[in-house]
């Protein structure tokens, strides 16, 4: 059984305020310099920091509302709210910042940018930000570590599988940014030294296509999450081991989970009841049952049972089409 971190709900809003104030105060610097040098690449990094910045109000906003109590119109709750803002985060950064740093980096390269200069104040802006930058991303990455320690897992398998998309988007953008800047660095450095605007041009190109990368892998994720993702496979295996186990239950012949939101796992499980027991025994057997279930494991919130015979070929059908042979083995250890 996992373990959800404590307080992961108030780590997340800390870990996006942190990094929308930092975007903010990044943003500023980077247009300053950018219209100042009209270079084409600071330009693009200031949009990234643009974007970002609206980024964290949309997810800060997936916070709050995500957290609304059930009510009678949404029985659920609010839980996937968070899954739909976040997504918006993902095309507000493809939106805003890529776009717009690869139309920068196309009109540098042919042309049709600003006159360029270069200066000190262009490196002092982007050491400034990879500070600042940096300081976010520890955040973000401490965060996952120490979730993903919580749940046993390594830290890309936590990425890979997790239910709360702040702070993965945080690490996401934070890391792009870093390389952003970089990338910027070496443009501007090149462009000065060997007086071509090309490299500026290209820098701005990169820098767009880095933010479509984040975005795509963001978008797939809110989008999988929206969809309504299956359990982390600990917790349906656990549930399984769990019905598999009571006294009550001779097989489980279906067995479902959703993600709801961040830590609230619906489930759903279909099972063949032990024909001896009377209608007063398998209402209580029910009830048992989903206690022991949301006691046992934290993220569950709700759980349905439904009696049915493990027999019936329907059903059978129904279950093999959707896990095939994995479903024979869920009685059948052996």
């Amino acid at each position: 059984m996992s373990e959800e971190p404590e307080n992961s709900g108030g780590e997340s809003t800390l870990t996006v305020l942190l990094a929308g104030g930092v975007n903010l105060a990044i943003a500023i610097m980077k247009l300053v310099a950018g219209i100042i040098t009209g270079s084409g690449a600071m330009l693009s990094e200031a949009a990234h920091s643009v974007a970002d910045t609206f980024t964290e109000a949309l997810l800060l906003t997936a916070l709050k509302r995500s957290d609304r109590p059930a009510d009678r119109v949404h029985p659920f709750g609010y839980g996937k709210e968070r899954y739909f803002w976040s997504l918006l985060a993902a095309v507000s950064i493809f939106a805003s910042g890529s776009m717009f740093a690869l139309y920068e980096g196309v009109s540098t390269l042919f042309g049709h940018g600003e006159a360029q200069s270069t200066s000190i104040l262009s490196y002092l802006v982007l050491a400034a930000a990879f500070l600042l930058e940096g300081t976010s991303w520890v955040q973000a990455v401490r965060q996952t570590r120490r979730e993903s320690k919580a749940e046993n897992r390594s830290f890309w398998a936590y990425l890979r599988l997790i239910d709360d998309p702040a702070p993965k988007t945080v690490l996401f953008e934070d890391s792009a940014a870093l390389v952003g800047l970089v990338v910027a660095f070496a443009g501007i450095g090149l462009h000065q030294l060997t007086g071509s605007e090309v490299w500026d041009g290209v820098a701005s190109i990169v820098i767009g296509l880095l933010l479509a990368c984040v975005a795509y892998l963001l978008g797939r994720t809110n989008r999988g999450l929206l969809i309504g993702r299956q359990a982390n496979p600990e917790i349906v295996r656990g549930v399984r081991d769990h019905l598999s186990a009571a006294p009550e239950i001779d097989a489980v012949v279906d067995l479902q989970t959703m993600l709801m939101g961040t830590d609230q796992v619906l489930v759903c499980t279909r099972v063949d009841f032990d024909d001896s027991l009377g209608a007063a025994d398998l209402e209580r057997a029910c009830v048992r049952i989903a206690a022991e279930l949301t006691e046992s494991f934290n993220d569950v919130t709700e759980v349905f049972i439904e009696p049915v015979p493990r027999t019936d070929p329907d059903l059978r059908a129904t279950v093999l089409a959707r896990y095939g042979d994995v479903a024979e083995r869920w009685n059948n250890p052996a």
